[in-house]
C-alpha cells in the first residue's frame, strides 16, 4: 500500500480532530521543562550535599529529555501552523539547548523515516565497526571478529554515555562540511551556526564567568552522559528490539505502511512518561502521521491499531522497561534481517484467521 492510499485513515484521524496545531499546549509544556531544567540548575548551584546534587542533576536531565521531545515534535512542523516558528523551536531544542546541529537533525531524521531500520540507508541503526546488531554481518565476518562481537556488550554502557558526543560532533561536521560549500550552503545553515554559537556562550562563556573551569567542565561531562542514557532509553526502544525488523534496501521499498509498521514499534509510559517522551512512545503513530502533533496519538492510537489490524500490518506495544532491556539484549544476540514480503504474509494470515 502507498503513501497515498492512506485516505481511510486520515479521513478518520481527520473526524477527530487529530490535525489541529495544538500550540499553546506545546509551548506550554516547553515551558514546563524549561522552568524544571532552571530549578535543577538552582539546586546544582545553591544546593549543599551529594544527595541534592544528585537529585538536581537527575531532575535536570528529565527537564533536557522532555525539551528534547518537545523539540522533536517541532522539528516536523507539528507543533504550529506557522512554520518560522516550528523552526525557531528547533532551533532553540536543538541547537541552542543541546548543541546538536539543527540542520543535520533534519537531514538524518529525515533519512530515518523514509528508510527506518534499512541497512546501510538509516545511520539510526549503523553501529559499524564498534558493534554489529545484524545476524548477517556477524556469520560472514572473521573468526576474531566473531570472538569480538560476542562480547560486545560489555562495551555497551562507556558507548552509550558518548552517544550525545558523538551527536554533537557528526553535526558540527555536517554543518562545518555544509557551509564550506557555495553550492549546498543556505541561510538556514548560517541560522544554525549562529544557535551552535549561542549555545557556547550561554552554557560555556557565561560560566567560565562564574565558577571555576573544572566545575564546569564537570558539569558538562554529567549532563552530556545522562542525556546519552536518557536518549537511549527514549529512542531505542522503537527500533532495536527484536520486534522491530531490520530490512535489506532492496526490500525496504514498495507498501509504505509496511515499511514503516514492520520496523517500528511502540511502548507503554504512565502519564509522566508520556508527557517526558512526548509522542516518541507512539513511534508507530509518529512514523505513519509524522505531521501530526504527539498531543494526538494516545487518541490516534486507537485508529491507526484498529486500521493495522483490519489490512493485515503488524501493530506491536511493548512495555517501557521490556522496551529498553530488548534492545540492550540485540548487542548481545544481534537480530536477522527479514523480507517484508514474508512479514507480510504473515500478519495478514492473522487479521484473517
Amino acid at each position: 500500500m502507498d503513501v497515498d492510499d492512506l485516505a481511510e485513515l486520515h479521513a478518520a484521524l481527520r473526524a477527530r480532530g487529530c490535525y489541529r496545531r495544538p500550540a499553546g499546549r506545546v509551548l506550554a509544556e516547553l515551558g514546563l521543562f524549561l522552568a524544571i531544567v532552571a530549578a535543577a540548575l538552582a539546586m546544582l548551584i545553591a544546593g549543599e550535599g551529594l544527595a541534592v546534587r544528585l537529585a538536581a542533576l537527575l531532575l535536570m536531565t528529565l527537564g533536557s529529555l522532555g525539551v528534547a521531545a518537545n523539540t522533536h515534535t517541532s522539528s516536523h512542523y507539528a507543533t504550529s501552523e506557522r512554520r518560522w516558528l516550528n523552526e525557531l523551536l528547533t532551533y532553540f531544542g536543538c541547537s541552542f539547548f543541546l548543541q546538536f546541529s539543527a540542520t543535520y537533525w533534519w537531514h538524518k531524521h529525515g533519512v530515518h523515516h523514509r528508510s527506518p531500520n534499512v541497512i546501510g540507508v538509516d545511520a539510526d541503526v549503523d553501529f559499524e565497526p564498534l558493534f554489529a546488531l545484524q545476524l548477517d554481518e556477524v556469520d560472514q565476518c572473521s573468526r576474531r571478529r566473531r570472538r569480538y562481537y560476542r562480547l560486545q556488550w560489555a562495551l555497551l554502557p562507556l558507548a552509550i554515555a558518548g552517544n550525545a558526543v558523538n551527536m554533537q560532533i557528526a553535526g558540527w561536521r555536517y554543518l562545518i562540511g555544509t557551509l564550506a560549500g557555495r553550492r549546498t550552503r543556505r541561510r538556514e545553515h548560517w541560522i544554525d551556526l549562529g544557535a551552535l554559537s549561542l549555545h557556547w556562550v550561554a552554557w560555556i562563556a557565561v560560566p567560565l564567568s562564574f565558577f571555576p573551569p573544572a566545575d564546569v567542565a564537570l558539569f558538562h561531562l554529567l549532563r552530556t552522559v545522562l542525556l546519552s542514557y536518557a536518549f537511549f532509553a527514549a529512542f531505542a526502544p522503537a527500533h532495536l528490539p527484536a520486534e522491530a525488523l531490520f530490512v535489506r534496501p532492496e526490500h525496504g521499498r514498495g507498501d509504505f505502511v509496511l515499511r514503516q509498521t514492520a520496523t517500528t514499534v511502540n511502548f507503554r509510559t504512565g502519564r509522566i512518561g508520556r508527557l517526558l517522551c512526548a509522542g516518541l512512545d507512539h513511534q508507530i503513530e509518529h512514523h505513519l502521521l509524522p505531521g501530526l502533533s504527539h498531543v494526538y496519538y494516545p487518541d490516534a492510537s486507537e485508529v491507526v491499531r484498529a486500521y493495522c489490524e483490519r489490512h493485515g500490518y503488524p501493530y506491536r506495544t511493548l512495555g517501557w522497561g521490556e522496551g529498553v532491556w530488548k534492545a540492550l539484549l540485540v548487542f548481545y544476540r544481534p537480530k536477522p534481517v527479514h523480507r517484508l514480503e514474508a512479514v507480510a504474509s504473515s500478519a495478514r494470515r492473522a487479521a484473517t484467521a
